[in-house]
């Protein structure tokens, strides 16, 4: 039997790696790392380094070569046959490196439960029992990062992606939006009117960078910004939060 705990380890910053999930990585037999290519090297580095600094127990670490998403054609399609390679890699490397069975980890970037597939990947293996450390996730480090709270007094808050902002504009009824996910700039989309926005890429990281503002101000300097900065890492992992001003009458 495999016991397989997926670890949040926030957005890559040592600091955010809780007590629990510092015991659960050294009580694991393995902790498989995923390589996303050269342009996302940073991403490799920054689970080594949280390894060599957590780790002090004799545990496997083994990197592998991540599948790559199709991201022609039908998006849904293309997102079931991307993990559905993802859950054979491994099942592979638990075949290599874990054939009698033991304890597997998976770091994931803030938490599973959040705008990640892990647990979803995890539903395709068999003989594999299922545990969740929580993670600090990139909402409560941007939220965090602007000194500001989540929600308005009484109010509400729409999590959502690039993708359906775009597709569908200012979630109904919702009087914060946190955007995830956006590969582009979706904000742009919106009529900037009585909106103000919290941006933050690279979040807890060394390069962490922030804007804000109103956005009919604040979205081309955003734009700008984010396109600089994708050209210069080569990535760039980004969320924002955006509330309509409230009127008291």
């Amino acid at each position: 039997m495999i016991e397989l705990t997926l670890i949040g380890i926030g957005t890559g910053n040592p600091d955010h790696i809780t007590m629990q999930a510092a015991r659960a990585m050294n009580a694991a037999d393995l902790i498989l790392i995923p390589r996303k290519g050269e342009a996302k090297s940073d991403l490799v580095d920054l689970r080594r380094d949280i390894c060599a600094q957590v780790v002090n127990a004799p545990v496997r670490i083994v990197e592998f070569d991540m599948p790559v998403r199709d991201a022609g054609g039908d998006y849904a399609r293309g997102v079931h046959e991307w993990h559905d390679a993802i859950a054979a890699v491994w099942r592979e490397q638990i075949a290599l490196h874990l054939s009698e069975g033991g304890g597997l980890a998976l770091l994931v970037w803030g938490d599973p439960s959040l705008y990640d597939s892990t647990l979803r990947i995890a539903e395709r293996l068999t003989g594999v029992t299922v545990r969740v450390v929580a993670g600090i996730t990139s909402i409560q480090a941007l939220t965090a990062a602007h000194a500001i709270p989540l929600n308005p007094l009484a109010g509400s808050v729409t999590i959502t992606t690039g993708r359906l902002l775009r597709a569908h504009g200012w979630p109904e009824g919702a009087d914060t939006v946190v955007v995830m996910l956006d590969g582009g700039c979706a904000f742009e989309t919106l009529d900037p009117a009585g909106i103000a926005i919290w941006w933050g890429a690279y979040l807890g990281m060394e390069h962490q960078a922030l804007e804000a503002g109103l956005l009919v101000h604040a979205a081309p300097v955003i734009a700008a910004r984010r396109a600089e900065l994708r050209a210069r890492h080569g990535w760039i992992m980004d969320v924002y939060l955006m509330r309509k001003e409230q009127n008291d009458g």
